[in-house]
């Protein structure tokens, strides 16, 4: 097909911030896991597809197949979409309790 560029379960960008490898990374609505380390202005690919685990706030209790979302501003996922200021990034695919640091996200890609 002449307009297929890629599969997409990577995408490279130009870094906006410094970036280090397993990092969440958000560009307007786009939102990846950091393939490698990256400075501001370098390119950066993102993994836009898979399961992670990702740091969330550690009071949110999150059960399998719970809306994960991302807080830019503290670099974790939370439960709270925070009246639509958080992005939605995937789903929850394990438990994370109360008090928990991590939780296993399937990206939505």
């Amino acid at each position: 097909m002449k307009t297929y560029v890629q599969p997409g379960e990577r995408i490279t960008v130009t870094a906006a911030a410094a970036a280090s490898a397993g990092d969440g990374v958000l560009i307007g609505n786009l939102f990846g896991v950091a393939f490698g380390d990256a400075e501001i202005g370098d390119s950066l690919t993102l993994a836009t597809t898979g399961v992670y685990t990702m740091p969330k706030v550690s009071t949110d209790a999150f059960t399998v197949g719970a809306v994960a979302f991302w807080d830019d501003s503290n670099g974790v996922v939370t439960t709270d979409d925070d009246t639509g200021s958080n992005a939605r990034i995937g789903l929850a695919v394990t438990a994370a309790g109360n008090p928990s640091a991590s939780v296993n996200v399937r990206l939505d890609g």
